[in-house]
């Protein structure tokens, strides 16, 4: 140091003594020198001692978390451009329309009216399209049976189905059970069951309701617009109304064993409408006794009788000749009744002696009867047709026509009337034994349907054949007898029949019968016209 230091007049004694406390103290941090410190020159530079000796040196240190570092990387997506191009629109020019020769319009129209209304009468005397029909819905070529119903207590007791009814919704068939033969059956319990065909999980042995009855139930009639409430006329001469929907205490009117009571076994019930009371009812039925009664349900429970009708041989319309009765009896036993679709007032009565009675509500002149009753019994026939064979068991009005009609009975024969004249306008031999049953379509104005004695559903087409039957249902395997048939006006496409066998079998019927041809209409309107020639 002394070597390579310049000349200077700072003593020697007083460095050495700083270079000595110099080297007692620990060298200061400092940074690193770069590489060609050696090269550069030395320098000196002067201490002074004052400043040296108040000089004082503090260590300290700290110390931090060692430092982390990661790598990261971004992605992005993709990125495309695309180019669309359009056509210009040609521009549209609008032009006012320009005004419309009338003269010439006139004289034009003039000129072509012969012509075309020509043409277009013979467009509407062609038969060309005679049969054509456009039809969207699938089409069932088959009749078929969707359900075979039955109440286990009441087939164990041989009891038979004797009444089918659908309910207002169409969703609700219910029969009634009894018998048809004879024999004391007053005191036999019977049954009155339902079934909801609409609900799930619909079981064929288990009604959707049963009503006990006191005695055999031969007719049954459904409400026209209360869906749970049911008429049932009794082998004892009883009338009585259930409410289905009350299953606890279903009876809620009932006509009670008094002098107003049919003293025979009811052969039919019917619910009519009050005069001017279109959402009023009473109940109607029908009787061997001879008595046609019109019942109303008061607050008490009880059917009360409003109006009579009583049916004796002397006050007969002579329009044929009618047999005595063999025990001499002057009551003629009335056995169906079918109310006429154009006059609420009209109706059509089945008898024992086999001849149909057309009969009116509004009659007045009294009944020359000696049976009791409440009320003024009055007399309601007004013709006489040509008989059956044998008794009638069924009646049926047309709903297409308002004087055709149709009877069966025991002779096996289904005839066709006009209430115009006495004579039928045919008569089918449908059974060798009895028909039970005759009803017709509440669509197809030319098809009805039969129960026979043989175990067979018979329907009929007359566009297609007035002699033999297009379908025939085989509805009993051991030819046992279908008792009562009924169509469903709101599902128009189901029928239910019930047998001997004490079983419903809801038939599914093909588009044939479900939907009304051409000109079928005015087929019927013609074989009505020939009838009253």
């Amino acid at each position: 140091l002394a070597h390579d230091a310049p000349s200077s007049s700072f003593p020697l004694g007083r460095l050495l003594h700083v270079l000595r406390l110099t080297a007692q103290m620990p060298p200061p941090r400092r940074p690193p020198l770069p590489s060609h410190a050696d090269s550069l020159p030395g320098c000196f530079l002067p201490l002074s001692w004052s400043a040296c000796a108040q000089c004082c040196v503090d260590l300290k240190s700290c110390q931090t978390a060692s430092i982390v570092t990661a790598d990261a990387s971004a992605q992005v997506r993709n990125h495309a451009d695309a180019q669309v191009q359009t056509e210009a629109l040609e521009p549209v020019s609008v032009q006012p329309p320009s005004r419309c020769d009338i003269p010439r319009l006139a004289a034009f129209l003039r000129r072509v009216e012969a012509m075309v209304i020509r043409e277009l009468n013979k467009n509407w005397q062609s038969h060309a399209f005679d049969g054509f029909e456009v039809n969207w819905t699938e089409q069932q070529q088959m009749v078929s049976c969707l359900h075979t119903l039955g109440y286990p207590p009441a087939q164990a007791q041989g009891l038979h189905v004797t009444g089918i009814s659908w309910n207002s919704t169409g969703s609700v068939v219910a029969c009634a059970y009894g018998r048809v033969d004879h024999g004391d059956w007053s005191t036999l319990k019977s049954f009155v069951c339902a079934w909801n065909l609409d609900r799930r999980g619909l079981s064929p042995r288990q009604p959707s309701a049963v009503v006990e009855a006191p005695s055999a139930v031969l007719c049954l009639a459904f409400h026209p617009l209360q869906p749970s409430h049911v008429a049932g006329g009794l082998y004892s001469g009883e009338v009585l109304v259930w409410d289905l929907s009350r299953p606890e205490d279903p009876l809620l009117w009932r006509t009670g064993l008094t002098d107003d009571t049919h003293t025979d076994p009811v052969s039919q019930v019917v619910w009519l409408p009050e005069p001017g009371h279109s959402h009023r009812f009473q109940v109607l039925s029908v009787a061997t006794d001879g008595k046609v009664l019109l019942w109303q349900g008061i607050g008490t429970g009880q059917l009360q009788l409003t109006e009579g009708f009583a049916l004796v041989t002397q006050q007969l319309p002579r329009s044929t000749k009618l047999k005595k009765h063999p025990r001499g009896e002057t009551e003629v036993g009335a056995t169906a009744v079918a109310f006429s679709s154009f006059d609420p007032r009209l109706f059509i009565l089945g008898t024992e002696g086999g001849f149909p009675l057309k009969c009116s509500l509004a009659v007045g002149e009294a009944a020359l009867t000696r049976m009791p009753s409440s009320v003024p019994l009055r007399a309601p026939a007004q013709f006489t047709f040509s008989p059956h064979g044998g008794p009638i068991y069924s009646v049926s009005c047309s709903p297409f026509h308002r004087n055709l009609f149709l009877s069966a009975g025991t002779d096996g024969h289904v005839h066709l009337y006009s209430m115009l004249q006495a004579p039928p306008l045919t008569s089918l031999q449908l059974s060798l034994k009895y028909l039970f049953a005759v009803r017709w379509s509440p669509v197809r104005p030319l098809v009805f349907a039969a129960a026979s004695g043989e175990g067979d559903v018979q329907l009929f087409d007359l566009q297609k054949s007035s002699q033999k039957p297009t379908v025939s249902i085989k509805q009993t395997q051991d030819e046992s007898p279908v008792y009562c048939l009924e169509f469903n006006s709101q599902q128009t496409q189901l029928l239910a029949a019930g047998d001997a066998q004490g079983t419903v079998k809801v038939w599914q019927l093909s588009t044939e019968f479900t939907e009304q041809g051409p000109r079928e209409a005015e087929d019927l309107d013609r074989l009505a016209a020939e009838v009253a020639t």
